[in-house]
């Protein structure tokens, strides 16, 4: 609010503010600071939601990994599970978490009585303290039950699934701006798939998440970290069609185009081009905020991550529409 107070103030004392360009004032709009509370409070909530999910995970783990532990470390000192805390005249001490056991010369093993705690005492020995497992112990002993090693080939198996979900078949993605605006909005998380990509062409009104190309790197500079992020478009071209945009409107093949997902018409002129192989146009649903396809150029399709089908965060906004 501060820098967009001052530069409205500079801009009613600037003699030759009437002089300005109209892309001078982006940033003065009421709607970018209502963008920016929206996309605030869109984190604030998708970040507590993301923090009760994973406590909940963690917890419903910890009852899990604490059950099955205590149920194998029961059993385990049932059957009389030992630890030896010393030697003393040529008898071995073991004791467990409910009796001492006492194990002779010949490896037979006696119960403790009253009477032999009573002759220890006389020998100096001294009475021994129970032994009470640490977690460390717990974990051992967890590992080398039945239950453990069950538990981790399952939760093995899990995460080669999720793995493979996430890295061939389908992928979470979020919206950090308004170039995809009406579609998308700020704080969006959609799913984008990566199948379809390998079995079928691209068509015109389809949106796509991609690794921006080498051209929009220089345009933002190779230290500039955005330079390296993914973005997220709309084709509006494919190979071998003819592109221009003139009085606002596209028009492909000479033939003006039905966009009910833009936001506004564009105020700049381009083309006409033809689009070469290998390659596609994209341009963002914002039209006059997006450094999209009509700056940079043409996006080579091995650029493609994945195709976007579907909204699923914030649930007010679930949906698939003019995804295509």
């Amino acid at each position: 609010k501060a820098i967009s107070s001052t530069i409205i103030e500079c801009f009613q004392q600037a003699p030759h503010a009437a002089a300005l360009t109209p892309k001078c004032v982006i940033l003065l709009p009421h709607k970018q600071v209502q963008a920016g509370r929206k996309m605030r409070r869109t984190y604030l909530c998708s970040s507590v939601l993301r923090v009760s999910i994973i406590c909940a995970a963690l917890l419903g783990y910890g009852l899990a990994f604490s059950t099955t532990s205590q149920r194998h470390l029961g059993r385990h000192v049932k059957q009389g599970a030992r630890v030896a805390i010393g030697d003393s005249i040529g008898k071995r001490r073991f004791v467990t978490d409910w009796r001492v056991l006492r194990a002779s010369g010949d490896g037979k093993e006696a119960s403790v009585t009253d009477d032999d705690e009573s002759s220890d005492e006389d020998d100096g020995i001294g009475t021994p303290q129970e032994w009470e497992p640490n977690f460390f112990d717990r974990v051992k002993s967890w590992l080398r039950s039945e239950e453990g090693k069950e538990d981790i080939r399952i939760y093995s198996i899990s995460l080669f699934i999720a793995l493979f979900i996430r890295l061939l078949i389908i992928e979470p993605r979020y919206i950090p701006s308004l170039s995809m605006y009406p579609t998308f909005d700020v704080g969006d998380q959609l799913a984008v798939e990566k199948v379809t990509k390998r079995v079928r062409p691209y068509n015109r009104n389809e949106v796509v998440v991609f690794n921006p190309p080498q051209t929009f790197r220089d345009i933002l500079g190779e230290g500039n970290k955005r330079s390296k992020e993914a973005l997220i478009k709309r084709i509006v071209a494919v190979e071998g069609d003819k592109v221009e945009v003139t009085r606002g409107k596209l028009f492909i093949n000479g033939k003006p185009t039905d966009e009910p997902f833009t936001a506004e018409d564009a105020q700049y002129e381009f083309g006409p081009v033809i689009v070469p192989p290998g390659t596609v146009l994209v341009l963002g649903d914002n039209r006059n905020h997006s450094l999209d396809g009509h700056i940079w150029g043409f996006l080579p399709k091995q650029n493609v991550i994945g195709r976007a089908v579907f909204i699923y965060w914030p649930p007010w906004r679930v949906g698939n529409e003019y995804l295509y």
